[in-house]
């Protein structure tokens, strides 16, 4: 295609060249002549189709040009103002009839796009028009090193200026070549010739029931965690681990048992500071929330858009894979020590921007930092789909595109073993799960964990939709204290810090009014709009636990929350039941029967009033409560739906919380109401501590108390 392009190019020249000389309209000078008869050239043999390489070219190189000469007339101060709009107008007119090549082949429009590739050929075609128009094209910029990702990236990079103060601030950051050092790949000596990468899979998807899936773990008693926190003893068995000098983990324990806090401890145990964490986006705020609780004295930044307020002086750097494309390039080059991957499943498929990416970046960490750590997080078995994990090998650095490489190989040669012995799998299975797999399940670590637990997800309302429910609740708050003041005014008394008994009378009122009046907004239709905001959020995090743990239960208050979430699974190809409370007896059993016999139904999506009593849906042992209930009893009675006498696993809840919005209020007044402020639940009967109405008048109290703080009253 490369040469058909080049060919396509040497074409173009000698059009490019007939047409400056050609007619008395193409022979004007100027750019616009010449981009306006190329256009007419294309736009007639597009009416023969195919539409060959050389046109595609062609249509992409005149594309760019009417922008830039768009760009260029606009900023061009010595132009009268009629020349000007003259010109602009013929620019229009060559868009117009590009606009009208393109509706005659639509997949043109593609390489019209801002992140669309521009090829070696079309620069070089660009430059030759360039110059028929009478410009002289600019230099072009020194090719970049063949770093796998940069090759494919098509997103705009972007250097946040966080990013360039700390690189003022430490101008000598330079490659540790200690690093290149230890890295030197063992060389094959009896294995020489061996294709040993397929042997690897297949000795994974070979073996026999109850082989080993997991490393030798060290005794975990001497790791510790931070003040007020307990780690379970199959955690501190990794954090031990990584403070005997082990640097690179597959762990892959279930979801539950806590993997987050494994990877910020060992990160620590191993000082892999700068660290970087490249997680899923529903998961980004609460990675944050947990080096706060596991790692207090390190300070933890979040990659947002174009990273205008990322901190690049902080220890533990956040982002999701949907914005590598645009940060790969500085992330790669900060002087990371350490670098975690979470839902590594993510980057099974090799070749997606998003695996080249996390590839690269982890290819120049090594290159520049000594023994750093390296932690893969998936709650996937092992067993299934073993080729998926040749993405996430390399990341490790286990192998490369063609064979095992330094620790691994030197471990594969020791056994004395081909790939044509008969004890070769075994073996070589045994030398890949050294190098750090780990995985346990619920049903190992039993006596580790609580009988049933609520895990609080916090998750970020990004876009035009958070900005809405954040300037709502604003509102609120701004009327709260409007009434709250006035109360005052009227006592006439000087009142110091907040008057609690007042404050509960203006937030009762608030909430008479609120209960009284159809329509507004309100306490109740803002948690409302923020359960509808959280919807494809939760959803998506059921999905991801559906695709490690199997069967899944997802609880929701509100019909139009449940189908945003059943149309998400729709959409990702997942089986899901529906219990709901308009339908009839016959239809819910029916449904119930096939989430409980059916191994193809991965969900059931249900309402909390009308499922959250009265069945058994117990052969699932994780739930997403993508909705808050007003009283700890109706969230109890959901969890009571799969946390029932013959339940032998752990349960666990995840609780969808809408971060620095009134959702977060309501859960911690929800779980201190109840005495569970820990949202460690141990299977004992607790007793419901307050009503919906003590809730509901307790988060607008804090509401109000919020911001009066945040006027300097309180």
């Amino acid at each position: 295609m490369a040469r058909a392009g080049q060919r396509g190019s040497g074409r173009a020249r000698t059009d490019a060249g007939q047409q400056a000389r050609g007619s008395g309209r193409s022979a004007e000078k100027g750019m616009i002549p010449v981009l306006a008869e190329l256009a007419r050239e294309i736009d007639r043999t597009v009416q023969r189709p195919p539409t060959r390489p050389a046109v595609r070219t062609k249509f992409q190189v005149v594309g760019l040009l009417v922008r830039e000469e768009r760009a260029r007339v606009m900023g061009d101060s010595s132009l009268a103002g009629p020349r000007r709009a003259e010109e602009l107008k013929r620019l229009d007119g060559v868009a117009t009839l590009l606009a009208r090549t393109a509706a005659r082949d639509t997949s043109l429009l593609a390489l019209l796009a801002e992140d669309a590739r521009v090829s070696d050929a079309a620069r070089a075609f660009k430059a030759t028009i360039m110059r028929a128009g009478g410009l002289e094209p600019p230099d072009e910029p020194e090719p970049a090193p063949p770093v796998a990702a940069a090759a494919t990236s098509t997103a705009p990079r972007v250097v946040p200026q966080s990013v360039v103060s700390r690189q003022l601030a430490n101008p000598f950051l330079a490659p540790n070549f200690e690093a290149a050092a230890e890295r030197v790949a063992a060389k094959p000596r009896r294995l020489a010739g061996w294709e040993l990468l397929e042997p690897l899979f297949r000795a994974f998807e070979q073996a026999s029931p109850g082989a080993p899936a997991c490393m030798e773990m060290p005794d975990g008693r001497t790791a510790s965690a931070p003040l007020g926190r307990q780690l379970m003893p199959h955690q501190a068995q990794v954090v031990a681990a990584t403070a005997r000098g082990h640097r690179t983990f597959l762990l892959a324990d279930e979801p539950g048992l806590g993997k987050t806090a494994q990877a910020l401890l060992a990160a620590q145990a191993a000082d892999a500071y700068p660290l970087l964490v490249v997680v899923p986006n529903v998961v980004k705020t609460n990675w944050a929330h947990e080096v706060g609780m596991w790692t207090p004295f390190r300070r933890a930044t979040v990659v947002h858009g174009d990273g205008e307020k990322v901190d690049a002086f902080a220890d533990v750097v956040i982002v999701n894979y949907e914005l590598l494309d645009r940060h790969v390039g500085w992330l790669g080059d900060l002087g990371f020590r350490g670098m975690v991957v979470d839902e590594a499943h993510f980057i099974k498929n090799k070749g997606s921007q998003r695996s080249q990416h996390v590839l690269a970046i982890a290819e120049r960490i090594r290159a520049r930092s000594p023994r750093p750590l390296f932690m893969a997080l998936t709650g996937t078995p092992l067993i299934n789909d073993v080729e998926d994990f040749r993405a996430i090998w390399q990341f490790l650095g286990w192998i490369d595109d063609k064979r095992p490489l330094g620790t691994l190989l030197t471990a594969l040669e020791d056994t004395g073993l081909t790939p044509a012995d008969p004890g070769f799998s075994s073996a070589a299975r045994a030398a890949v799960i050294d190098m750090g797999i780990v995985r346990r399940r619920k049903v190992d670590v039993v006596a580790d964990i609580p009988a049933r637990r609520v895990a609080d997800l916090p998750v970020e309302l990004d876009g035009a939709v958070g900005r809405s429910i954040r300037a709502s609740e604003a509102k609120l708050a701004a009327r709260l204290v409007s009434h709250y003041r006035s109360a005052v005014a009227v006592r006439g008394e000087v009142v110091v810090g907040l008057d609690h008994d007042l404050a509960r009378r203006v937030a009762a009122a608030e909430l008479k009014d609120s209960s009284s009046k159809a329509g507004g907004e309100n306490v109740f239709t803002m948690v409302r709009r923020i359960g509808q905001a959280k919807a494809g959020l939760a959803a998506d995090y059921a999905a991801q636990l559906a695709r490690n743990v199997g069967k899944v239960v997802f609880f929701a208050k509100h019909i139009d929350v449940m189908d945003q979430a059943e149309q998400t699974f729709a959409e990702r190809g997942i089986t899901y039941a529906s219990i709901r409370g308009e339908q009839t007896t016959r239809v819910r059993e029916r449904n119930i029967k096939a989430f409980v016999e059916d191994p193809a139904v991965s969900i059931v999506v249900c309402s909390l009033t009308a499922a959250g009593v009265g069945i058994n849906l117990q052969v699932a042992s994780n739930m997403v409560l993508a909705e808050l209930s007003w009283t700890d009893a109706e969230q109890t009675q959901a969890i009571d739906r799969i946390h029932r006498i013959g339940q032998d696993e752990p349960v666990t809840a995840w609780r969808i919380i809408a971060a620095q919005t009134i959702d977060a209020k309501i859960a911690a007044l929800i779980d201190s109401k109840s005495g569970l402020a820990a949202r460690a639940l141990d299977g004992a009967d607790e007793e419901d501590g307050a009503s919906s109405t003590d809730v509901q008048l307790e988060a607008l109290v804090e509401l109000l108390a919020d911001a009066l703080a945040a006027e300097g009253v309180v």
